[in-house]
């Protein structure tokens, strides 16, 4: 209910009185009531306060004052206050008179205005000390606009009109006149009018009333309340209301319509019929400060609006939230209520809690967060997450007996029930890390964990757990082991900065004494963490375990650290000692990363190592251990070439043997070495190649004739030795060659080589002769220009005889220039030639 009705006054009469002396219009100022009479009388009433001293017409009653009576007929049409002077305005009998508005003596100086058919009145008094009135002639087709003085009133400007005014209503400068068939906005102040719309007087009232600053209600067509602004637009939805419409009065954010039989009340918020009143021949309706009168012929009725506090509590109440919301918005923008921010949010998020057990997830988690709801009183509602709240925690709600609705779902209807898990963890991961959430993080942080557990949800869990958090350990710890999520503990450990209970965890996992499908590589994510941690201390604490386990990955703890980070290497290759695969993989590291020329020496030994216990082992990867081995002894300047030798001399390592043989420049016996003892021809070959990259074409002829040596010194490598010959002709000196071969071989048997070896001297030859050709061309050219610029000079000499084309002067210096024709000139002369 937005407004109380009260009867505040009864008009007792004589019988033969009845209905002469009837109540016919009513003014109220502040404690004052004037009630304009049939009779021609006027009455001043004034307010009575209740027990409580409040003075409003709705709590009180009405105490005669004085009455004066204006004449023997015709009743008083109209009352108006102008309190800024204490005039009372009456229109009595077609004219205008004022008296003092408390003792209701005639204002001697106001003389009467005659002809008057309407008036109303528009403090001003603040812009020009003067109050301004609008009267409509009831002789003229005009309207005049007047202002009034202390002592004085006088007509100021004067409106046409088309039709006499049967309504009207004024606001500043802004005028809305009601005529017989149409409704007209007027400027008062230019005298411009403009034409709004029709209306049909014979079938409905006129209402014209002002609303507010510049805007007007009026009675549209088809029964329409229609709001229409100063400029002559409509800035709100029209009100559809009854056809019986006798007088309409805003009492914001309402607007008032009075029929013969009811008074209705309408929201101008949402255009909805919100109260109505039942009233016998009801006659007029007066907007006060606090409501409206409505009068009869013989009573006077208040209607007191409802404070709005308690409108909007009682909407709440009714769980009609959406409406005190809109309540709310409308009067905060007119008249700011104290505490709006509480009470709005109070009211948002019950209307969470409506749309929450409708299962309206979507909208319930928008106004919780625009409520700015304490996310503990949502967690509270759940019987097993709300297990992760302080024992100290109040719920400031009276949600008891739907927080109960709950329990019966967890027990009887877990379906139903998921889904409000699932809208719990949407919203507790909207609010984290906003300030509604920080106000209790650990609890919304430590409900999550609890929910994810439930849920299964292992993805959010571990993002969870992962990142910086605020869960409770005391709380959460034991939730990750009764569920066996061993790897998550570890994580949610680590966050908190508590690595060794981290890394104690994961190693239970990994040694099978607890189980958790979460990581399928716990191992791998030990290394990572191992490999990332700032605490020596604790890396070396885990070392030894990590390495046993895979020393392939376990190195990754010393190799993969940030470069800022490093431990030292002696440190490390001491511990590693016991790992020769780890160890070989951290001197890789320090070679081939860090660029360390210190430790080539020992990753040189530790390949031989490596390479002997995977032969034993007859192990497959062998050959790329010796490829490595291979590439360090022929690239690396920095190892020793005799204690490298010492530790493959007695192997079976004999390519690697002929390249330490060959970087100490025994190249002979390398070449022994893998012909004889590694039997690979390819290889010696190769060996011959490798040894003279970046050297002269000389150093490998003399490495391949060494090889030719070799192969010639062995009767069963004799097809070995044609077939060097026959790919490298180019190679070999052919008298070198023939002092070197058996006389027993023929020449058919060398003839390839012999055919390739005298073609590429051949085609020495004549390069050679080509070039100096082309030398000599080169030379015979010169020579011509030369010749030729020596006589283009003297002929220029001879024919300028010496003097200069621009001053006429002998060229007597060394220095001399020549313009585009050819023309001898000074140096100097030259910029003056141009």
């Amino acid at each position: 209910m937005d407004f109380l009705l009260s009867h505040v006054y009864e008009k007792q009469a004589a019988s033969k009185e009845k209905g002469k002396s009837g109540i016919h219009c009513v003014e109220c100022y502040d404690r004052n009531v004037y009630v304009g009479t049939r009779d021609a009388s006027v009455q001043h009433f004034i307010t009575t306060g209740d027990t409580n001293g409040d003075l409003s017409l709705g709590s009180s009653g009405l105490r005669e004052g004085r009455a004066r009576k204006l004449g023997s007929s015709n009743p008083v049409a109209q009352l108006r206050t102008v309190p800024v002077f204490n005039h009372l305005l009456i229109l009595w009998d077609r004219s205008i008179s004022a008296l003092n508005m408390f003792s209701l003596e005639p204002v001697s100086a106001l003389k009467k205005i005659q002809h008057v058919s309407l008036f109303e009145v528009c403090d001003s008094s603040a812009r020009t000390g003067s109050v301004e009135m609008v009267t409509s002639s009831s002789r003229r087709k005009v309207i005049r606009i007047h202002a009034v003085g202390v002592d004085r009133w006088e007509v100021v400007k004067e409106i046409p009109m088309q039709q006499d005014p049967v309504a009207l209503a004024v606001d500043g400068a802004s005028l809305c006149v009601a005529t017989s068939d149409r409704y007209l906005l007027c400027d008062t102040q230019s005298g411009s009018s403009e034409e709004l719309f029709p209306h049909d007087h014979s079938r409905q009232h006129v209402v014209v009333a002002s609303v507010g600053p510049g805007e007007f209600l009026l009675n549209g067509p088809e029964y329409l309340g229609m709001f229409v602004m100063k400029t002559g637009i409509c800035q709100r939805p029209p009100l559809q209301w009854p056809q019986e419409v006798l007088a309409a009065r805003v009492c914001f954010p309402y607007i008032l319509t009075l029929q013969p039989q009811t008074l209705s009340v309408y929201s101008m918020l949402d255009q909805q019929c919100k109260q109505t009143v039942s009233l016998n021949e009801a006659k007029g309706l007066l907007s006060t400060s606090d409501g409206a009168l409505v009068f009869t012929e013989r009573d006077i009725f208040s209607l007191s609006m409802v404070p709005f506090r308690e409108q909007i509590q009682a909407l709440a109440g009714h769980e009609r939230f959406e409406e005190a919301l809109l309540l709310l918005e409308g009067v905060q923008s007119h008249r700011p209520l104290d505490s709006h921010k509480e009470l709005q949010k109070a009211i948002t998020c019950l209307a969470g809690f409506a749309h929450f057990y409708q299962e309206g997830f979507s909208d319930a988690r928008d106004l919780f967060i625009k409520g700015e709801l304490d996310p503990r009183e949502i967690i509270h509602l759940y019987p097993d997450v709300q297990l992760c709240l302080a024992q100290d925690f109040q719920s400031g709600l009276d949600q008891g007996n739907k927080s109960r609705d709950l329990q019966v779902l967890w027990q009887e209807d877990r379906n139903t029930f998921h889904h409000y898990l699932e809208f719990l963890g949407d919203l507790l991961r909207a609010v984290r890390g906003t300030e509604q959430g920080l106000r209790c993080s650990e609890e919304v942080d430590s409900a999550l964990l609890r929910l994810y557990v439930i849920l299964e949800d292992t993805e959010n869990l571990q993002q969870l757990v992962a990142l910086p958090n605020e869960c409770s350990l005391d709380h959460c710890v034991p939730v990750l082991e009764q569920n066996n999520r061993l790897f998550a503990l570890g994580c949610l450990y680590k966050s908190h900065g508590m690595e060794t209970e981290a890394i104690k965890t994961w190693v239970k996992i990994t040694e099978d004494l607890h189980r958790d499908p979460a990581c399928s590589d716990v191992y791998g994510h030990i290394v990572k963490t191992l490999s990332e941690l700032k605490s020596p201390d604790i890396v070396w604490a885990f070392a030894d375990w990590t390495l046993q386990q895979n020393q392939e990955t376990g190195v990754q703890i010393f190799t993969r650290r940030p470069p800022d980070d490093l431990f030292d290497a002696n440190d490390v290759l001491t511990l590693l000692h016991k790992y020769p695969l780890a160890l070989l993989l951290y001197l890789e590291f320090l070679i081939n990363d860090l660029n360390n020329e210190v430790y080539h020496n020992r990753l040189a030994l530790a390949y031989v190592t490596q390479a002997l216990r995977q032969e034993e082992e007859e192990q497959s990867d062998v050959r790329e251990t010796r490829g490595k081995l291979q590439q360090l002894l022929w690239e690396s300047k920095f190892y020793n070439i005799s204690v490298v030798y010492g530790s493959v001399k007695s192997t079976t390592l004999h390519t690697e043997k002929a390249i330490l043989l060959g970087r100490r420049g025994e190249h002979l016996q390398a070449l022994q070495t893998l012909v004889h003892l590694e039997k690979d021809l390819r290889a010696a070959e190769l060996y011959c190649c490798r040894a003279a990259r970046g050297r002269d074409f000389k150093s490998k002829e003399v490495l391949l004739l060494s090889l030719l040596q070799v192969y010639l010194s062995s009767q069963d490598l004799i097809s070995a030795a044609v077939d060097l010959l026959n790919s490298h002709p180019q190679a070999f000196s052919v008298e070198t060659v023939i002092q070197l071969l058996p006389e027993t071989w023929s020449v058919q048997l060398v003839s390839q080589f012999l055919v390739g070896s005298y073609r590429r001297v051949f085609h020495q030859r004549q390069t050679v002769r080509l070039q100096r050709a082309l030398s000599q061309a080169e030379l015979l050219r010169h020579k011509a220009i030369w010749v030729s610029a020596i006589a283009y000079l003297k002929k220029m000499f001879h024919c300028s005889e010496h003097c200069c084309r621009v001053c006429q002067r002998e060229l007597a210096e060394p220095q001399f220039s020549c313009n585009l024709q050819g023309e001898l000139i000074h140096v100097t002369c030259t910029g003056c030639s141009a």
